[in-house]
C-alpha cells in the first residue's frame, strides 16, 4: 500500500494535511515508494487514474479528471542522434502539473478540504487553479511579480483568486505561509507528497510506449517535484517486476538559478534572474531525496546558460516542439550529456509555449 509519511520520524500524513510533519517538522513523501501491482490497473479508466490504486487516496477521494496524461511520446533528430520527447505540454492546461494537481486536489476533497492557497510561478497555480473549480473547492494562488502574463489569465480564469508578490519567487512562498499561519490549508505542489505519484504515470506510460524502459530521462528541476516523482515510479515498476533495470535520470537546471546541480558537484551556486522561471528555485522542496538518490547514482544534474535556453526553445519550434523556456532547457543538456546516455533517450517538454 502506498503511504505518505514524514521521512524523518515516520509519522504518517495526518487526514487534516499538513505540509510539514507535526510531530518532527520534517518533510513529508513516500519512505517506502509507490506500490504498484499489475492486477489492479484499471484500463478502463481515463487517463492516469487507471493506476488509482497506486496513489494511495482516501477512500472518500473522487476521480478528478479533465484528460490529463496518455500525453504523446515524439522522435525527433538532435545532434545527430534520437531524442524521444514526452509532451506533458499537451496535459490539459499545458503542463505535467496537471497530472500532480489531479491527484493532490482529489485527496483533500477526500480529506475534507473545500479551500486552499498554493503559491507558484504560474504551472503549478493553473493546474491547481483547474482542478480546484473541477472540485468545487475555494482557491487562493500567490505569485511572483515575474510570472508570465498568460499564466496568470489562465489561473484567473478558472475562478481562483490571484495574489501579485512583488519581487522574486520566494517571495510568494513567503507569502503565502502568512495564510497558512492564519489556518489556510496549503495546497503545495512542492511540499505535499500525493502528487508525486501522479507525476510516477510518466514513468509508467513510458515504459508502455517503448515497450522497455528508457536508457535515461532529463527533465527540468526546480523543487524537484518532476524528476522525483519519474524516479519513484521507475522504482515502483522494478519492485513490481516490471522493468529489471532503472534509467539514468538528468535533473536540468538553469545555470543562473542551479542549487541542485551546485550540490551534487557543480560550482558554487549563483542566484540571478533566467528565462526558465518554472524552475527558479533557490531552495528545492526536494533537495535532500534527489541528492541521496544522487549518491545512489540514479540521478545527476546538468546547468544550462540562458543563450543556451533560448536557443534550445528556437531549435525545438523549428521542429514543431512549442516549448516554454523551462522546458527547453532540455535540448543544450542533452547536447551536454549525449555521448554519455543509453538510447532510448527521452526528455521531458513540461511546458507549452504557449505559456510564457
Amino acid at each position: 500500500m502506498t503511504v505518505y509519511a514524514c521521512l524523518a520520524c515516520g509519522e504518517r500524513l495526518p487526514l487534516a494535511p499538513a505540509h510539514r510533519c507535526e510531530r518532527c517538522g520534517g518533510s513529508y513523501s513516500l519512505p517506502d515508494g509507490i506500490t504498484l501491482r499489475r492486477d489492479t490497473i484499471d484500463p478502463r479508466a481515463p487517463g492516469i487514474w487507471r493506476y488509482r490504486d497506486s496513489f494511495g487516496l482516501p477512500e472518500d477521494s473522487p476521480v478528478l479528471t479533465l484528460g490529463e496524461g496518455n500525453t504523446p511520446l515524439v522522435a525527433v533528430q538532435l545532434f545527430g542522434q534520437e531524442l524521444m520527447l514526452k509532451l506533458e505540454s499537451c496535459n490539459p492546461t499545458g503542463s505535467y502539473k496537471d497530472r500532480l494537481a489531479a491527484v493532490m486536489v482529489s485527496d483533500l476533497v477526500g480529506r475534507g478540504v473545500t479551500g486552499a492557497v498554493e503559491d507558484s510561478s504560474g504551472n503549478a497555480g493553473a493546474a491547481f487553479a483547474a482542478y480546484a473549480a473541477r472540485a468545487g473547492m475555494a482557491a487562493k494562488v500567490f505569485v511572483p511579480q515575474s510570472a508570465s502574463g498568460p499564466k496568470r489569465s489562465q489561473i484567473e480564469r478558472f475562478g481562483a483568486e490571484i495574489v501579485t508578490v512583488p519581487g522574486p519567487r520566494q517571495a510568494a512562498a513567503d507569502a503565502v505561509m502568512e495564510a497558512v499561519w492564519q489556518g489556510a490549508v496549503y495546497a503545495s505542489h512542492a511540499y505535499l507528497p500525493q502528487g508525486l505519484t501522479g507525476v510516477a504515470t510518466i514513468a509508467y506510460e513510458l515504459v508502455d510506449d517503448l515497450g522497455q524502459p528508457p536508457g535515461a530521462v532529463l527533465a527540468p528541476a526546480g523543487h524537484g517535484g518532476l524528476l522525483l516523482g519519474i524516479a519513484l515510479g521507475f522504482q515502483a515498476l522494478k519492485e513490481a517486476g516490471e522493468i529489471e533495470s532503472l534509467p539514468d535520470l538528468v535533473g536540468v537546471q538553469a545555470l543562473n538559478n542551479a542549487p541542485l546541480w551546485a550540490a551534487a558537484g557543480g560550482s558554487k551556486p549563483s542566484f540571478g534572474t533566467t528565462a526558465a522561471e518554472g524552475i527558479a528555485v533557490t531552495q528545492p522542496a526536494r533537495m535532500t531525496e534527489l541528492l541521496a538518490l544522487h549518491q545512489r547514482g540514479v540521478v545527476r544534474f546538468a546547468a544550462v546558460k540562458e543563450p543556451h535556453i533560448h536557443s534550445g526553445r528556437t531549435a525545438l519550434s523549428r521542429l514543431g516542439i512549442d516549448a516554454e523556456p523551462t522546458s527547453a532547457v532540455v535540448w543544450d543538456a542533452f547536447r551536454q550529456t549525449r555521448q554519455t546516455l543509453t538510447p532510448p533517450v527521452v526528455a521531458v517538454i513540461s511546458g507549452h509555449g504557449l505559456k510564457a
